[in-house]
């Protein structure tokens, strides 16, 4: 780097936005999605019992969430690099954990390292952005970050699979992610910059953070993280439960889904083009639009192959996409504190992804899961109206 500002270049800008892409790819497609991935193969070679099961995808998020708030604080102490790398570095930890083990609560320890990288590896790259990226840039260049998350959960999908089919070992595969965590730190000591950045415009009181002005993104970020966590959760078993796909053997239905949601997940990438032609509420009312279709397609034809891909195709472009927009959306509400405010964001989209899962299973089990995913579907299609109805001043 030229010094610790950086000089703003398309370089410098494409060198941020691809050490995002990777670090994304790795946090949040095998790290935060590779126990659920592979956790038919880790019942039984761990002897799981649904309970522990639970425990274990929990202290996954669990370490996610805890890493949030850690995050932020290094970041404004210590600069973007550290938090970035350090979440790359726990991530392979954990990866390495797990590839080696035999013992389930070292699983357990695997799983929670490689879950903090999430919490890592995302937010600062919002601050990195005001640094070293033109404004005229900086939609599409964190666009290219947060859909990083379409290689990664594309490329453990097809692992996955791999896996399934017998094609390869599932600790090899784990190996692999430890690779790539490996490639993700080392793009992070190149890309990010050195050092920290100046207060130059501070968000200031922690009132500043319930602004009005603020909250709608927080409850956008709310459903979002509620929605996603509901197809993640249980798209699969509904698949499984109504015969699986056509053709296809029950257990590869949650890898296919994957790999879909991943490949239509590129669409993110289109999103700063996207927002500058349509606006920014549209633009979320499509969103939210093509999450509310995904859920009930899967509530309505589960068994239907162009059904399933096109659920978890719309589901992956809207997940991708509305990363994207949660990112700059919070560099031009918090200006000077991008990683402040996306920090906020993403705490909203954690609990979203806690409440989610807990209401649709119990939805599930009261009405089954035809009538549960409907009714999950309902909040998505309020929020597209909502942004129709009401659109949003997209600048502070």
């Amino acid at each position: 780097m030229k010094d610790l500002e950086g000089d703003g270049s398309a370089a410098q800008a494409r060198r941020l936005g691809a050490a995002g892409f990777i670090a994304t790819g790795v946090a949040f497609g095998p790290a935060r999605m590779g126990f659920g991935l592979f956790l038919p193969i880790f019942r039984h070679d761990f002897d799981l019992s649904t309970a522990q099961a639970g425990l274990i995808a929990s202290g996954g998020f669990l370490a996610f969430l805890a890493a949030l708030p850690l995050t932020a604080w290094l970041a404004v102490r210590v600069g973007q690099r550290v938090p970035v790398t350090a979440g790359a570095l726990t991530a392979a930890v954990g990866f390495a954990i797990v590839a080696m083990t035999s013992h389930a609560a070292l699983l357990a320890v695997g799983v929670a390292l490689a879950g903090t990288s999430a919490g890592f590896c995302w937010a600062p790259f919002n601050d990195a952005a005001e640094r070293l990226v033109p404004p005229a840039l900086q939609a599409r260049t964190l666009s290219a970050v947060a859909t990083g998350t379409t290689l990664g959960v594309g490329a453990a999908g097809g692992l996955a699979l791999a896996v399934t089919t017998g094609l390869l070992p599932w600790r090899l595969a784990w190996g692999v992610f430890l690779l790539a965590a490996l490639v993700a730190a080392s793009a992070a000591l190149i890309g990010l910059p050195r050092g920290r950045r100046g207060t130059a415009h501070p968000v200031g009181h922690a009132s500043a953070l319930v602004h009005p002005a603020r909250i709608r993104l927080y409850a956008t970020s709310l459903i979002f993280g509620a929605t996603n966590a509901v197809f993640l959760s249980f798209a699969a078993d509904r698949v499984v439960a109504a015969d699986g796909l056509p053709g296809l053997a029950a257990g590869a239905a949650s890898p296919v889904i994957f790999v879909c949601y991943g490949i239509f997940g590129l669409l993110g990438l289109t999103t700063a083009w996207a927002e500058a032609r349509v606006g920014l509420s549209p633009l979320i009312a499509l969103i939210f639009t093509a999450f509310a279709t995904s859920l009930a397609l899967i509530a309505l034809v589960p068994g239907s192959l162009p059904g399933v891909v096109a659920a978890a195709g719309l589901h992956g472009a809207a997940v991708m996409t509305i990363s994207s927009v949660l990112s700059f959306w919070t560099l031009r509400l918090f200006p000077g504190r991008g990683s402040i405010g996306f920090t906020a964001a993403l705490i909203a989209v954690a609990a979203g992804s806690v409440v989610g899962p807990a209401l649709s299973g119990w939805l599930i089990t009261a009405i089954g899961p035809r009538g549960a995913f409907l009714i999950c579907a309902a909040p998505a299609f309020m929020v597209a109206l909502f942004f129709l109805v009401r659109p949003v001043r997209a600048r502070a």
